[in-house]
C-alpha cells in the first residue's frame, strides 16, 4: 500500500511552470478525442452513409444523441473533479474513447452504431475535449486564464483539424471503419502519460497559479475561504443564466451551419476534398485565433470581445448564403469558420469571470446539458430544416439572428459577481 500511495503522490518538479505541461498533455487526450467529434463526423459522414446505405439525418440523429449524452454526464464528472481533481478520469476515458473506437470500426447494425457511438462521445466530450481541459487552464492559471483556456480550444480545433484531413484521407484510400480503427489503437498508449503528469491544480506540486513564486498572504486567505458552491447556489446567480442562454443560442447558430457547411460546398459544385479542406483550414485558423481572443479577454473584459467576436459573425454567416459558392464558397467558408472557432468556448471563458477556480468544474459541469443540447441540436435542427425547406437559406439567416440574440445575453452580464 505505501508503494503504491508514493508512486500515485510521484510527481515531476519541473524548472519551468507546470501547467504548460498539463495543457500540452490535455492536448493529446483532446486530439485523440476529436475524431469522434461533430466537425470530423459531418466532415466524413457522406463514407459511413455510402457504406451503411444511410441517409444523412441518421448520421446526424447520432451526432445529436452523443453530444446530448455527453451533456448529461458532464453534470457527474464536473462535481467529481472539484472534489478528487483529473488524474484518474482522463486516462479511463482515453481507454475507454480508443476500445470504443476499434469497436465502432466493427459495428454493422444501426443500433450497435448508435450504442457505441453514443457511449464514446459521452466520454470524451467532458472529459478529454473540454470540461477537464478547461477546468486545468483554470486551477492552473489566473491572469492568464482566458488565455489558457483559448490554448485548451485551440487544441480541440486543431484535433478535429488534423483528423479530419487524417480520417478522410485513410477512409478514401482504405475505408472509414480502417481510420477508425487506426484511432482506437494510437489512443489507447496515451492513458499513460495522462496519468503520469495531469494534476488538480499547481499546489499539487507545489507551485501557484500562472507560475508565481509566490502569492500575497491576502490572496492565500482568499483561496483558503473559496468553497464549492452547491448546485442550488450556482442557479441563483442571474449571471449564470445570462451566460448561459447567450451560450446556448450563439451554440446552436453555430453548430447547425458547421455540421452541413462541407454538404452545403459540396452540393453548390465542390469537390468533396476541396471542401474538407475549406473546413479544415478554418478550423486550423479559428484555432490559432481563440488564444488571441483569450489574451485579449485577459487584457479587456470578455463581454466586449464577445460582442466583437459575434458581430463578425454575422458578415459571413450572410454573405455565403448569398454569393456564388463555386467563385466564393471556398473563401468565405475559411473565413466563417476562423471567426466562429472561438465562440463555443466564450461562454466558459465569462463563468471564469464569475465564479471561482474551486467551484468552476461544477459550474461548468452543471452547464454541461445546456451547451451539449445546444452543440447537438445544431446538426438535427439545420439537417430538417434543409430537409423540410429543400435549401440551405434559413440556416444562415437563422444563425445570423442567433448571433444578434446571443450578444444581447452576454452583455448583460454582471462580470463581478461572486460566490
Amino acid at each position: 500500500m505505501k508503494n503504491w500511495k508514493s508512486f500515485y503522490n510521484w510527481h515531476p518538479n519541473p524548472p519551468f511552470y507546470y501547467g504548460w505541461l498539463a495543457l500540452f498533455i490535455a492536448g493529446l487526450g483532446a486530439f485523440v478525442a476529436t475524431g469522434i467529434a461533430q466537425t470530423v463526423f459531418g466532415g466524413i459522414q457522406d463514407f459511413i452513409v455510402e457504406d451503411m446505405d444511410w441517409d444523412r439525418k441518421t448520421i446526424a440523429l447520432a451526432a445529436t444523441l452523443g453530444t446530448w449524452s455527453s451533456g448529461i454526464v458532464a453534470i457527474s464528472i464536473g462535481r467529481m473533479i472539484d472534489k478528487f481533481g483529473p488524474r484518474l478520469i482522463m486516462p479511463l476515458a482515453a481507454l475507454i474513447v480508443g476500445i470504443g473506437s476499434i469497436y465502432l470500426a466493427h459495428i454493422i447494425t444501426i443500433w450497435g452504431f448508435f450504442i457505441i457511438y453514443i457511449i464514446i462521445r459521452a466520454i470524451a466530450g467532458p472529459s478529454l475535449q473540454n470540461l477537464i481541459p478547461r477546468t486545468i487552464a483554470v486551477n492552473f492559471f489566473s491572469r492568464q486564464r482566458n488565455l489558457a483556456m483559448g490554448i485548451t480550444t485551440f487544441n480541440r480545433i486543431f484535433g478535429e483539424s488534423i483528423n479530419l484531413q487524417i480520417i478522410t484521407t485513410l477512409a478514401s484510400k482504405y475505408s472509414w471503419r480502417f481510420a477508425y480503427r487506426s484511432l482506437g489503437f494510437i489512443t489507447i498508449p496515451l492513458c499513460i502519460p495522462i496519468f503520469m503528469i495531469i494534476r488538480q491544480k499547481p499546489e499539487d506540486i507545489g507551485q501557484f497559479p500562472d507560475g508565481d513564486k509566490e502569492i500575497s498572504e491576502a490572496k492565500k486567505i482568499n483561496n483558503q475561504n473559496e468553497q464549492i458552491l452547491t448546485f442550488k447556489q450556482i442557479l441563483q446567480i442571474r449571471s449564470f443564466w445570462f451566460i448561459l442562454l447567450g451560450e446556448f443560442i450563439a451554440g446552436v447558430s453555430t453548430t447547425m451551419l458547421l455540421f452541413q457547411i462541407v454538404p452545403f460546398l459540396t452540393d453548390g459544385g465542390l469537390s468533396q476534398q476541396r471542401a474538407a479542406i475549406a473546413l479544415t483550414v478554418g478550423n486550423l485558423l479559428g484555432g490559432i485565433s481563440v488564444p488571441i481572443w483569450g489574451y485579449l479577454t485577459d487584457k479587456f473584459t470578455t463581454k466586449r470581445i464577445a460582442a466583437l467576436i459575434l458581430s463578425m459573425a454575422v458578415i459571413p454567416t450572410i454573405l455565403i448564403s448569398q454569393l456564388n459558392i463555386e467563385s466564393w464558397g471556398f473563401i468565405l467558408s475559411i473565413i466563417w469558420t476562423t471567426i466562429t472557432g472561438s465562440i463555443l468556448v466564450l461562454g466558459s471563458m465569462m463563468y471564469g469571470t464569475v465564479f471561482s477556480r474551486k467551484s468552476y468544474g461544477s459550474v461548468a459541469g452543471l452547464t454541461g446539458p445546456s451547451r451539449t443540447a445546444a452543440v447537438g441540436l445544431g446538426p438535427t435542427l439545420g439537417a430538417y430544416i434543409i430537409s423540410f425547406t429543400k435549401s440551405y437559406q434559413p440556416i444562415f439567416w437563422g444563425s445570423a439572428i442567433g448571433y444578434l440574440v446571443a450578444i444581447v445575453f452576454f452583455t448583460i452580464v454582471n462580470s463581478k459577481n461572486t460566490e
